[in-house]
Parts: C-alpha cells; sequence; structure tokens
C-alpha cells in the first residue's frame, strides 16, 4: 500500500514538472510564453499542456478530496467590514464597478460582452454555440472585470451563484493584479487567486460526485516560470441547480478559502500577495487557438443537444475590509 502512494505522489510530480513548463501555452489572454514556437508546434504544444492539466487534475482529485470538511472554522464576518456590493439590480451591468475583459480569442472559443446580461436581479454569463458570431463560427462565453474601479488590498472576497452545467467548460470567481503576467514576478507582488473553478460537470456523466470546486494560486508570470498551487478540492451543494457562496479571506499571513462559509483550505504559497488586486467573473470553454479540445473539464463538442447554452447565473459579489484595515 505505501509503494503505490509512493508510486502516485511521484507520478503527480512529474505531471506537476510538466504543467508547470507547459501551463503558459494555454493561458492565451493572461500572457504571453516566452517561447518562440512555430504556429503549428505552438497548438501542439497547448494541446499537450491541456493532456497534462486534466492528468494533474484527476491526480488531485484521488489524493486532496476532502470527503468532509478538514476543519469546522467558519468566516468570521463581525471582524468585517462591508464596503463593496453589487446585488445586479437594473437591466445592465454597472460600468461603475465593471469592464468588459479581454474580448476575442479566448482558449477554445471567444469571449463576447454580447454573451452577458443582467435579469431578474442576477447577472447572466451564457455559454453558447454561434454561426453569426462576431469572431467568426464558435463557442462564445465571456468574462467581467473590476480592474482599475473596484481594487483593494486584503479582506473577504465573496460571490453567490449558480455554476454552468455543461461539459468542456467552467466558471470562475478570481482575484488578479496586472503584475500576475510579469516573468519572474514574486507572488507578493501580485498572485492570481481562484476564489474557486468549476471543471468538474463531466463527473456526473458517469456517476460520481461532480458538486466539486478547486482552489488555486498562480504567480511567477504565465511563461516558464509560472508557479502554481492547488488550496482545495472541495464539495458545493448542488451547484448546478442552488445557489452557493464561494469566499476567499486574504491578509498579510495567507488567503482562507471558504465554500458557504465553511473553511475548506489555506495558504501562503509564492509570498502573500501585499498589493491592490480586482475581481473577475468568467466562464472558459476548454481547447486550444479557438478549437475545442479534451482537457481538465472535458470536451465541449460532447454535450448533448439541449445541454447548450449554458449559464453562469450570479446573485451577488461582496467584498469587506477588516475593521482595524479602515
Amino acid at each position: 500500500m505505501k509503494k503505490r502512494w509512493i508510486t502516485v505522489l511521484s507520478l503527480l510530480l512529474c505531471f506537476t514538472l510538466l504543467f508547470t513548463a507547459a501551463a503558459p501555452m494555454t493561458a492565451q489572454a493572461k500572457g504571453n510564453s516566452t517561447l518562440d514556437l512555430p504556429d503549428e508546434l505552438k497548438v501542439a504544444v497547448e494541446k499537450f499542456a491541456n493532456l497534462v492539466i486534466d492528468a494533474v487534475n484527476r491526480g488531485l482529485l484521488l489524493v486532496r478530496f476532502p470527503w468532509k470538511a478538514k476543519t469546522d472554522r467558519t468566516v468570521d464576518l463581525s471582524k468585517f467590514t462591508l464596503v463593496f456590493n453589487d446585488e445586479f439590480e437594473g437591466d445592465r451591468l454597472n460600468g461603475r464597478f465593471w469592464n468588459h475583459h479581454d474580448q476575442g480569442p479566448r482558449r477554445g472559443g471567444y469571449w463576447d460582452a454580447s454573451q452577458t446580461e443582467v435579469r431578474d436581479g442576477k447577472f447572466i454569463i451564457k455559454t453558447s454555440y454561434r454561426e453569426d458570431g462576431a469572431y467568426g463560427p464558435g463557442y462564445y462565453s465571456a468574462c467581467i472585470a473590476s480592474d482599475y474601479l473596484v481594487e483593494q488590498t486584503y479582506g473577504y472576497f465573496e460571490c453567490r451563484c449558480i455554476l454552468p452545467a455543461a461539459e468542456g467548460l467552467w466558471s470562475a470567481f478570481w482575484l488578479m493584479n496586472k503584475n500576475v503576467g510579469k516573468d519572474g514576478n514574486p507572488g507578493a507582488n501580485g498572485t492570481e487567486i481562484d476564489v474557486f473553478e468549476s471543471p468538474h460537470w463531466y463527473r456526473g456523466k458517469t456517476g460520481r460526485d461532480n458538486s466539486l470546486v478547486t482552489s488555486n494560486l498562480h504567480w511567477g508570470g504565465y511563461s516558464l516560470q509560472t508557479k502554481y498551487r492547488n488550496v482545495a478540492i472541495a464539495k458545493a451543494n448542488n451547484p448546478y441547480e442552488e445557489f452557493n457562496t464561494y469566499g476567499v479571506e486574504w491578509n498579510k499571513d495567507g488567503y482562507i478559502f471558504y465554500v458557504n462559509g465553511e473553511e475548506t483550505g489555506r495558504s501562503k504559497a509564492g509570498g502573500v500577495s501585499q498589493v491592490p488586486q480586482y475581481m473577475m467573473l468568467s466562464v472558459e470553454v476548454d481547447g486550444v487557438n479557438s478549437e475545442p479540445y479534451h482537457g481538465w473539464s472535458g470536451i465541449i463538442t460532447n454535450n448533448k443537444d439541449g445541454q447548450l447554452p449554458a449559464e453562469f447565473v450570479v446573485d451577488y459579489v461582496r467584498v469587506y475590509q477588516y475593521n482595524d484595515l479602515l
């Protein structure tokens, strides 16, 4: 038994090293790789990276999945003051809070502002196939960000949402800083903080638990120097049909991740960010060069008729600051 676990961990280490080398090729809109490769070879490397990321994720599901909460700790909101909230009222996105981010080619599809709407007090990103899309036929989703509008150092950041129910895509709530894409950037100067990502819907097709989200940290740029740490793989409550909350508490000592107010993991990997960061809400389509390809969320072309369009429905985003920092 012990030898089996050593083998598993060794394989994971190999996959992680491969992932570290290949990850920049999957970060098309986040930063550019330092590798100068012919286009055909670059696409091949990106496809290989997708497969490696899927292998790493499957290994982490075996090793890291907490069948029950590791702790009984819950978020203590009494030490915070609410300083920002968007309840998505009205009939359009509030331009004082959000920008439509990086429109155009993104992984296996495209990001386009026309895939978003505010409806019945909810913000919605719709993922669908469009023959008449602005960038040509393909799969379209979107991303919004609060850069230059709502940025903060430290605090508690939370969103309440329903995840999009389809294979080959994943939604995310994450914090970013412009420095993250710079090669060799230390985590203290800006870290990609993935409060949650939701690539596991495909597991439900074979009867496995697909109510899982993953929380991750990235720093050091998006080239060969990129660094990555999975902090938690945690269980939500029927997340494709019901609202759950996903949050991160961030202070000088580290990051603490929560699902429905219950702690799922904590880390200070890379050196804790000490600079203002902005928020992002997005849906990604797995693939390369705007074409679907298998990755950690499966492949979008495997969906049955009627599965798309899929909607990422956000009820609110709230930001708190520590009382003693106000």
